[in-house]
């Protein structure tokens, strides 16, 4: 009773400043009468500037570091709130104010047993950025090393755990009172945001993904990711090698350095192909703030709190899905889903292959420049969900991902969009992970996994001739017959991979 009262009354707070921003839109999701959706119309403040994903957008940060963490993960439903609003809500950047250096000092003690003074030659009390989670203080470290430090706030963790109760209660309301709203999963998409945030509580872990990162993009020309400070890292604060450098949208910058931005998107598109198709690991919050170019020209990333991991077999399927859009063959595209488990077979297969053809043909004509595959991804989910889809909260993830890189690249050129930049590499990964070869190694691969379990059979076979006669009428293998089909089995797989090799 008490945490309804508690969630009720903050539910109220929450209306009036949506309406202030005028961003009560988001009722008009609701069934409700049209009397009421005219009430609520009136309600909002006509005086608000910008458009309504913006309007939300300021609303949410006004609300707090949760609710901007809620706007972050509402930027992947499109088939909720729309295109526009959606790729708003993608470039909802948390910018709050800052909290005061003393704290920051005290928590950076505690953490990690030492004074400032002792941990730093020089510490900066201005912080250079001030987001939801945590503040970035320049340092330098006793052995001249240029760091920063990036701190969590203080008592950010009872903060958050109260504003996703809130979330939760909400959402259980929603799909409780609002039937036609439960294929949305309101409650799926709150846990999966309490799950992400929590682990952006535990600063060692972004220290661990940045180490990761950094080991998969260490020969990538033109990239790479700031040294992790161990030494100076804990659950509360991690310590990164400092960045010198000017934004990613910041073209007069990029300029300036006599750099030209055209080389700079070859290079980020080469570098999002990489991470998301090769290494199957990337970064989920590729805004611009967490993009620098350093002199040489050299995109350096920050801020690895959300972090995204696709399997390989997830990929393939994703890159038969936009195969099939590609070739406007909207059959392919619906078995793809089926085959990849996303879709039950119940599902109203028909209907999806026309809701797909729907999504397709108004945009496979356009030039390529013009196509945002993020947003394509971003229909397609959203049509599947309606289709009971399965939740793919990385998948979700990505396509934000995806929406918010391409804007990155629109912002550095226009005319191009970076999948044309990349379409060599696209094709050439197709190639080896879709065509023959790459099934003909799949199943060399389910060779390997066979004959891995041979020894057992060899083993169970001496144990058999060994003890006392089965009961069986056909007699066991004599042992030499057992070795042999270990031999041709092992044979036959080192066959299947010459083959492999001889084809790639």
């Amino acid at each position: 009773m008490l945490r309804s009262l508690r969630h009720s009354w903050r539910l109220i707070r929450s209306a009036r400043t949506l309406a202030r921003h005028d961003a009560l839109f988001l009722a008009e999701l609701a069934p409700i009468a049209p009397w009421q959706h005219r009430l609520l119309a009136r309600v909002g403040d006509k005086r608000a500037k910008g458009r309504p994903g913006e309007r939300l957008a300021q609303a949410l940060v006004e609300l707090g570091p949760s609710f901007v963490k809620l706007g972050q993960s509402l930027a992947t439903r499109a088939d909720i709130l729309g295109e526009r609003v959606a790729a708003d809500l993608a470039t909802l950047q948390d910018r709050l104010e800052p909290f005061p250096a003393a704290e920051a000092r005290a928590i950076i003690e505690a953490d990690l047993e030492a004074p400032v003074e002792t941990l730093f030659a020089s510490f900066t009390d201005q912080p250079v950025a001030a987001a939801s989670i945590a503040q970035v203080h320049f340092a330098t470290t006793p052995d001249g090393d240029e760091v920063a430090v990036k701190v969590l706030r203080p008592g950010i963790e009872r903060l958050l755990e109260r504003d996703l109760d809130f979330f939760l209660w909400l959402a259980e309301r929603i799909e409780r009172w609002v039937p036609s709203l439960r294929r949305y999963r309101p409650v799926g998409m709150v846990q999966e945001l309490a799950a992400t945030t929590r682990r952006e509580l535990d600063l060692r872990l972004e220290a661990a993904a940045a180490a990761e990162f950094a080991q998969n993009c260490a020969e990538d020309p033109g990239f790479r990711v700031p040294r992790v400070d161990w030494r100076r890292t804990g659950r509360r604060v991690v310590t990164f090698e400092r960045i010198t450098g000017v934004r990613s949208d910041d073209i007069a910058g990029i300029r300036a350095m006599g750099l030209e931005p055209d080389r700079i998107l070859e290079t980020a598109s080469v570098v999002f192909f990489n991470q998301v198709f090769r290494d199957g690991y990337f970064h989920g919050d590729m805004h611009p703030g967490n993009t620098m170019i350093e002199a040489d020209g050299t995109i350096v990333a920050l801020d690895f709190g959300i972090m995204g991991r696709i399997s390989l077999e997830r990929r393939r399927q994703l890159a038969q899905i936009l195969v099939g859009f590609l070739e406007r063959d909207y059959g392919m595209v619906t078995d793809s889903f089926v085959a990849a488990g996303f879709l039950p077979e119940h599902a109203d297969l028909d209907g999806f292959r026309l809701a797909v053809r729907a999504i397709g043909e108004p945009i496979m004509d356009r030039p390529l420049a013009e196509i945002s595959f993020g947003r394509l991804l971003g229909q397609i989910l959203g049509v599947a969900e309606r289709f009971e889809m399965r939740a793919l909260p990385e998948l979700l993830l990505l396509q934000k991902t995806m929406v918010v890189a391409e804007g990155v690249g629109r912002g550095l050129n226009p005319n191009v969009n970076m999948w044309q930049i990349a379409q060599p590499l696209v094709a050439d990964w197709m190639v080896r992970n879709l065509g023959p070869a790459a099934r003909l190694q799949a199943a060399a691969g389910d060779w390997l996994e066979a004959t891995a379990r041979l020894p057992e059979l060899v083993a169970r076979a001496d144990r058999a001739l060994a003890g006392p006669a089965p009961t069986a009428t056909v007699a066991p293998p004599p042992r030499a017959v057992a070795i042999g089909l270990w031999a041709v089995a092992a044979g036959l797989f080192i066959l299947a991979l010459a083959i492999v090799t001889m084809g790639s």
